[in-house]
């Protein structure tokens, strides 16, 4: 008997996992597609298939689950966004397909981020890691200039991969995903001339 209440536990401790997961995902998914503001638990709990009530079971209130929110897009965006370091047209390719699936709804955040104090915090995790990101990807090529210039250096590789310049590459111009790419890293060849 035992054995069958550990496996009954151990069933019921899945399936709440997997529930939280598509609850999250729900709201990741909705993240990107509608005004942060405009979100409610009613929409993400339709979105995942569960009640209201079964949302606020796993994580208590809206803040709690966009606290919960946060943790996961950060690692999904981290896993997205993986690159070698040292590799340019790895990192670039990388974070452009980021940028092809999420730029829009990273757009929209962002014109929101003056108003949601909870999203402006997000916004500037987002901020970070891309930062993060560069310096880790650029170590090498960074590591051979003089400490005075690194920061400098950092500051314009990321101006050079930041989503505002996909968009003006990508929507404002035009231009396809190889060529947007293919300029991008010209403008990062240049940066990182002597």
């Amino acid at each position: 008997m035992n054995y069958r209440r550990r496996y009954d536990m151990t069933r019921r401790t899945e399936a709440a996992a997997a529930t939280r997961q598509r609850i999250l995902r729900s709201a990741l998914d909705l993240s990107w597609e509608q005004i942060a503001m405009e979100t409610t638990l009613d929409d993400v709990a339709t979105k995942a298939g569960v009640s209201v009530k079964t949302l606020l079971r796993h994580f208590g209130s809206r803040d709690g689950l966009f606290a919960a929110l946060e943790q996961f897009a950060i690692q999904e965006i981290r896993e997205e966004r993986a690159a070698p370091a040292g590799d340019v047209v790895a990192a670039v390719h990388a974070i452009f397909e980021h940028y092809e699936q999420r730029g829009d709804g990273v757009l929209k955040m962002l014109a929101q981020e003056l108003f949601n104090d909870n999203l402006r915090d997000g916004m500037d995790i987002g901020r970070r890691m891309h930062r993060e990101q560069i310096t880790e990807v650029f170590a090498s090529q960074l590591a051979a200039r003089p400490a005075a210039q690194q920061e400098a250096l950092v500051d314009l590789l990321v101006v050079a991969t930041d989503v505002y310049t996909w968009k003006l590459l990508r929507r404002d111009r035009g231009l396809d995903r190889t060529t947007t790419e293919e300029r991008v890293r010209q403008l990062i060849a240049r940066i990182l001339e002597d």
